[in-house]
């Protein structure tokens, strides 16, 4: 059985990259993840369809040495090597996939031409890395993508097919059976014990059940084409199951951004479970008005700390500066201090809410980078973010309880540099504390 590439590929979209595409782009993790499942096959079946391409195996083969594994969100983002890349593959083609994948994940153009991009330098980056580590050439990588051709339409999630993507019609050049795999064809000579087999087809296409069909006696069997369908339709019904067993996410965010999604899919079995998300937005009580937010996110420990009177009884502002509140949504574009990510509006009013709630009440911005790239520019990029928040929420009129902003940079990340972009994650944020 000829090398899936998809089992290439799955530890590199994993719940954590998911999460964080998510926030990036402001779509729901259900989402990102059905969008994900669809892009999947489509883009390996891109690439099984120009195996012989040279730009291709050209790009396969660079992958290594562009460090595409170390930075997949950088190419959610607008990237001249990965868009060439895919313009050879899909041609005019190209936003006809990018719309076909946002109405069947339920999310913006925007959103899935970004993942288009992020899932092709996942892909292309673990082909790469697999070519290398089994010194591979291009006429080895070229006989792999072209063994894909065999699988890529069994990968589809129910829903898509080759056609609604509109990437052409590939599947008269997709074979079901892939000559030297499990399926092989009958022998043109039968053993005696196959004869009344042989009767048992015939009888068929006599009867007209399927006349159109080819018997033994005439150089194919039923099987070369029944078991490929009833394949097809049991991969089908075990998806589905799967898709019902796991849970919906809900993420609803007051303002600009209203997001709800209840469907979800799985890129493969193996991995179904680890794109599952258990964060919901639940109603928040601010003293009689419902705020969207996570239970135990930013807005409900706030409400709570200002409700427990811990604020009004503290003495001064050394009692309260380590207790920071991160923001569950709010996100700059990468490399931007001016253009927040879509759904980070909604918390951002919810904020603004919680001070005209309490106008005692003073707070103090804060901004944070990971460990990586120059430090005098993670500062200045943070205390620039900081600043943003700071003079939206004196739009907002809540300007007097906003105190300070400060960019802190690195000063405060826990992973190391030599982390993957995943796990240094959760040093890169924005966060708020009360202050006096």
């Amino acid at each position: 059985m000829s090398l899936n590439i998809i089992d290439l590929i799955k530890g590199q979209l994993g719940s954590a990259l998911v999460t964080q595409a998510a926030s990036q782009l402001g779509e729901s993790e259900s989402g990102i993840s059905k969008a994900i499942s669809g892009l999947l096959p489509a883009i390996v079946g891109g690439l099984a369809n120009n195996s012989d391409n040279p730009t291709v195996l050209d790009a396969i083969s660079s992958a290594p040495s562009q460090g595409v594994l170390g930075n997949l969100l950088g190419f959610a983002s607008e990237n001249t090597w990965v868009q060439g890349l895919l313009a050879s593959i899909f041609g005019d083609k190209l936003n006809g996939l990018v719309n076909s994948i946002a109405t069947y994940a339920g999310i913006s153009n925007n959103s899935s031409a970004s993942l288009l991009n992020l899932v092709t330098g996942a892909t292309v980056g673990s082909v790469g890395k697999y070519a290398a580590d089994n010194n591979l050439d291009q006429s080895g990588i070229s006989s792999l993508l072209n063994d894909q051709k065999g699988i890529v339409s069994s990968l589809l999630p129910a829903g898509l097919s080759l056609a609604s993507l509109n990437v052409g019609d590939w599947a008269k050049g997709y074979k079901f059976d892939n000559d030297d795999d499990m399926i092989k064809p009958t022998p043109t000579t039968p053993p005696p014990h196959a004869e009344q087999k042989i009767e048992v087809t015939k009888s068929i296409a006599d009867g007209g059940t399927f006349p159109d069909r080819p018997t033994t006696s005439e150089g194919g069997s039923i099987w070369k084409w029944l078991l490929p369908l009833l394949l097809l339709i049991a991969a089908g019904y075990f998806l589905w199951k799967q898709c019902e067993k796991k849970e919906t996410t809900t993420t609803t965010m007051v303002g600009d951004s209203t997001m709800v999604d209840n469907d979800s899919s799985s890129m493969s079995t193996d991995t179904a479970n680890t794109m599952t998300t258990t964060k919901t937005d639940e109603d928040i009580d601010l003293n009689g008005t419902m705020l969207k937010g996570y239970k135990g996110g930013m807005e409900d420990q706030m409400i709570t700390f200002l409700k427990s009177g811990a604020y009004t009884n503290a003495a001064d502002d050394a009692a309260l500066k380590d207790n920071w509140y991160n923001f569950d949504h709010v996100n700059f574009k990468i490399g931007s201090s001016t253009e927040l990510e879509s759904g980070s509006q909604g918390q951002l009013e919810n904020l603004v809410a919680i001070l005209k709630a309490y106008p005692d009440a003073k707070i103090k911005i804060g901004g944070y980078t990971d460990k990586t790239g120059d430090e005098a520019k993670n500062k200045k990029l943070s205390a620039d973010r900081a600043n943003y928040i700071k003079d939206w929420l004196s739009k907002q009129g809540v300007g007097t309880q906003v105190i300070a902003a400060d960019g802190y940079g690195s000063e405060f990340a826990t992973v190391d540099a030599s982390a993957t972009n995943e796990e240094r994650a959760v040093d890169r944020k924005m966060a708020v504390r009360f202050t006096k």
